[in-house]
This record gives structure tokens, C-alpha cells and sequence, in this order.
């Protein structure tokens, strides 16, 4: 093990989706006090909740087996949406490979499932050294379909409470111009823009687009509990 860690695995975590070294997923080169943070995170998942529709959904970290439908998920995305992802994620072996090799330790996947179909997903991605090893950058995405329910909204607040409880102080969002909806939505949770940029990167067709960043500065429970009194 990196750094000397032991495996550990608590009753509550003996499903795959809970271990942090179990068949979907491993943490590589984390300290003690950050693995078990995040591990005793994990154990409140699966969670239920319930939509703005009245519609329930169940989120959990993704499998390995969810493959088929993680990709059907992104093939659902628009195709002027799809030019805003890194990846091209229509392509099977990409999804493939994200799912057999799942790292909750660097990426952290939280994905929204019901009738055993992925209806979203967010990303917690973390840098393990260097200069924003204490910042976490958010991602998500949620299908056309399953819009305007509050979902996306459900996705980032949990992605905000693992990344807080784990111990990192900040986390960041970056956009390209013309996602205002998102923009909008993270401003909601408390999101602020650090930077914007005009014309400063490109889709995956070369068109050039405005780059923004946004932030969060995480509180733990102690510092709520102060600014409160």
C-alpha cells in the first residue's frame, strides 16, 4: 500500500460500492485521516431522495457495472452539449475505461440512478499533490429528460458535503460562456465567479468559447457552528 495504509473496509462498507480498494474502485495515495473521512462519507450511500416533481431518485457512487448504462447516459446528451466535454464520451472504450478503473480517491463519481437507469452524475475530481491538493473540482450532468426537477442541484450539494467532510477547503466549477443555466445554478449554492476569460478555450470542434471559473469555500461543521453563534 502507498504511504503504508493498511486496507480497511468497516460492516457498513462490505458492499463494493462502499470499499475504497473493493472490485469498483480504489484509493491510491491517500493519507490515513482523508481515506477514512471519505470511507465513513461513503457509508451514507446509497441515499434516497425525492424530486422537486415528486419523483425519487437513489444516489450511490458508480460500478463497474454500470458501464452500459453510463454510456447510454451521455449518448442521451445533446450533441452541442457533447461539444462541451473534455472526453468523447460517445465512444465506448472512454466509458470503459472510467468504469474498470475507478479511483474514489482522484475521481469521485456520484451518480443518480432509478429503474436501474443512470439519470445523472457528479464528479468530484482531487489533485493527491501540489498546489490545489486542498481544492476539489465539480463536475455534472444531468439528461435532458431529467431536467428542471432539481436534480443537478441534489448532485452538486452532495458532491459539497463529501468534499467538505473529506476535508478539502475548496471547490471549484469550470464552464464554458453560454452555460449560463449551470452558471445560474451553481450561483445558487453559494458559488461564486473567480474568472472569466474571453475566447480562451475551444470545444471539441475548435470553437473558440469565454472560460469561467467558479468557487466555493467550504465550512466544517465546527465553523457553521461558530458563524452561527
Amino acid at each position: 500500500m502507498p504511504g503504508g495504509m493498511k486496507r480497511f473496509c468497516s460492516p457498513a462498507a462490505r458492499d463494493c460500492r462502499l470499499q475504497p480498494w473493493g472490485a469498483c474502485g480504489k484509493m491510491r495515495s491517500l493519507n490515513n485521516r482523508f481515506a477514512m473521512s471519505l470511507e465513513l462519507e461513503l457509508q451514507k450511500f446509497p441515499k434516497d431522495i425525492t424530486l422537486k416533481d415528486g419523483s425519487k431518485v437513489t444516489l450511490r457512487p458508480l460500478r463497474k457495472t454500470d458501464e452500459k448504462s453510463f454510456h447510454e447516459l451521455f449518448l442521451g446528451i445533446p450533441e452541442p452539449e457533447r461539444m462541451f466535454i473534455k472526453h468523447r464520451v460517445t465512444e465506448l472504450p472512454v466509458i470503459h475505461d472510467w468504469c474498470q478503473n475507478i479511483d474514489l480517491g482522484r475521481n469521485l463519481p456520484l451518480v443518480a440512478v432509478a429503474d436501474g437507469k443512470i439519470l445523472g452524475d457528479a464528479t468530484l475530481h482531487q489533485q493527491l499533490g501540489g498546489w490545489k491538493r486542498h481544492i476539489g473540482r465539480v463536475s455534472v450532468l444531468v439528461h435532458p429528460k431529467y431536467r428542471g426537477r432539481g436534480l443537478a442541484r441534489a448532485l452538486v450539494s452532495e458532491i459539497a458535503d463529501i468534499a467538505r467532510s473529506s476535508g478539502l477547503e475548496k471547490v471549484e466549477a469550470e464552464f464554458i460562456g453560454g452555460q449560463e443555466t449551470a452558471i445560474h445554478m451553481f450561483a445558487m449554492l453559494g458559488f461564486s465567479e473567480l474568472l472569466r476569460l474571453e475566447n480562451y478555450v475551444k470545444d471539441m470542434q475548435a470553437i473558440s468559447h469565454d472560460y469561467v471559473l467558479m468557487g466555493l469555500e467550504l465550512k466544517t461543521d465546527e465553523e457553521y457552528t461558530s458563524a452561527g453563534g
